[in-house]
């Protein structure tokens, strides 16, 4: 009768951590990408080359501070169709390269409510290229939601995307990226 009871107990005690560590695990610091918004501009002499995109994948932990970013590349939309349709096959090559990815950490930043200035640093792989980057931008954590924004330019050269001479006058040679991200609190289905 004795050992029942403490078997009862144990199986009660081991319940009760199983349930507490569940809960635990359901108090996630982390956060998914709800609205996104990515676009970049090219201001050339000839013309100018803009594109946006909705569908970026992204999670962020602020316990860690880790940000991760993934933009599937074919998903830019121009106003022309004829510049998606180069844009893919000729300079990104998103048949070959079909994500742009940032992994990295942010800086200044403790997981604080409010509006903050701060760094994101950590890798930018487009077209097949790994460079360092940072990033200076501004995350607003208000409530239950968390938004990045940031403009930032980026080197065509640095990431091996070249400009034929023929179009050269109509492709910048730094585009800029201006990012607006929307997060949520991350929840396994």
């Amino acid at each position: 009768m004795m050992v029942l009871k403490t078997i009862e107990g144990m199986l009660k005690r081991i319940l009760f951590l199983i349930f507490l560590l569940a809960c635990l695990a359901g108090f996630s610091q982390r956060f998914k990408a709800g609205e996104t918004y990515i676009k970049f501009y090219s201001d050339a002499p000839i013309e100018d080359i803009e594109a946006e995109h909705i569908s970026v994948s992204s999670l962020l932990d602020i316990e860690t501070r880790a940000l991760v970013i993934v933009i599937p590349i074919k998903s830019f939309v121009f106003k022309k169709k004829l510049m998606q349709e180069h844009f893919n096959e000729n300079y990104l090559e998103s048949d070959k390269y079909p994500n742009a990815t940032f992994k990295g950490k942010i800086e200044d930043w403790d997981g604080s409510h409010g509006e903050t200035d701060a760094t994101a640093i950590g890798t930018l792989e487009i077209h097949g290229v790994i460079r360092e980057i940072r990033i200076k931008g501004v995350i607003e954590y208000v409530d239950e939601k968390i938004k990045l924004s940031t403009v930032f330019p980026i080197k065509l050269e640095d990431y091996k995307i070249k400009i034929p001479k023929a179009v050269f006058y109509n492709i910048a040679e730094e585009v800029e990226v201006t990012a607006k991200l929307e997060y949520l609190p991350y929840e396994k289905n």
